[in-house]
């Protein structure tokens, strides 16, 4: 006989049964593979700003050397600067996923500054540093953005930065995290340097010689 109403709705009530909890499938993206197209043109563009760099350092005492003026002088700096930062950043950019469009631009402009040099060695004779001829020369240089082109508009580079750029774990600052640390390094630091700078030995016949050479002479 139920006792309460608790008991009676129980008693016609069916028995809950017990549902075991279904597993949630948790979502793992997998690492995103670099296309080969996107690596190569990346790298060309890497490598080409670190030749350029190489060059500009060589080539950089011959052009001070040179009877040009100040201005001329700056604007070659500014244009091969300009040239070395975007054709590094293009590429990085296109690694990284971001865009394509710096590295499509660079490669034009190289093929409209190939196109300059062609039109202008037909009216003026330019001299060629090399034995080949300067149309040979000028082939293989349209080799290096027209090859850029065709790597970056494939596909796979085409799937790569409509995939977007890659997500990258965050990582905590390591100086936040350890400030004791760091703190207690640069105090030894400055302990070591100071130390050094009070127990260092001195030469006595350096400092009489400076002295020396600081003295005025007046007969």
């Amino acid at each position: 006989m139920a006792t309460s109403v608790l008991d009676v709705r129980d008693t016609f009530a069916p028995p809950r049964a017990s549902v075991p909890a279904r597993p949630v499938a948790v979502a793992t993206t997998a690492p995103r593979r670099l296309p080969v197209a996107v690596l190569a043109a990346g790298g060309i563009g890497v490598l080409q700003a670190v030749a350029l760099l190489a060059v500009g350092l060589t080539e950089l005492d011959t052009l001070m050397a040179a009877q040009s003026s100040g201005a001329v002088v700056g604007l070659a700096l500014l244009v091969l600067a300009g040239w070395i930062v975007t054709s590094a950043g293009g590429g990085a950019a296109l690694l990284d996923g971001s865009g394509r469009r710096l590295l499509q631009g660079v490669a034009v402009a190289e093929l409209a500054g190939l196109v300059l040099v062609g039109l202008v060695a037909v009216v003026v004779p330019l001299p060629v540093p090399t034995t080949l001829s300067l149309p040979a020369l000028l082939l293989l240089a349209v080799a290096l953005p027209v090859g850029k082109l065709l790597l970056v508009g494939s596909p796979s580079a085409s799937a790569w930065i409509a995939a977007g750029p890659r997500a990258r774990p965050r990582v905590a600052d390591p100086v936040a995290e350890n400030r004791g640390l760091a703190t207690a390094t640069l105090g030894a630091i400055g302990l070591v340097l100071v130390a050094v700078a009070l127990l260092a030995p001195v030469d006595d016949a350096q400092i009489a010689g400076e002295t020396a050479a600081t003295t005025v002479y007046q007969p």
